[in-house]
């Protein structure tokens, strides 16, 4: 099973603003959905990313590769 991180959760691990996550949300750079106009991350998508940007992948291909 996995949890659902917050945009501050997100923000607090990246060691990014709130309002820089939001955008990478918004431009897809990072994998995401919305719950009542409010951004959401699934942590084992997180995590996923996290491993395949960390590995030289492009913020964008990996969030492809996670939300297809």
């Amino acid at each position: 099973m996995f949890e659902i991180l917050i945009i501050r959760e997100v923000a607090t691990r990246l060691k990014l603003r709130e309002s820089t996550v939001n955008a990478m949300l918004a431009d897809r750079e990072l994998p995401g959905f919305k719950v009542r106009g409010q951004w959401r991350v699934r942590s084992d998508h997180f995590d996923r990313w996290l491993d395949l940007v960390g590995s030289g992948s492009e913020p964008e291909e990996a969030t492809a590769l996670i939300m297809t």
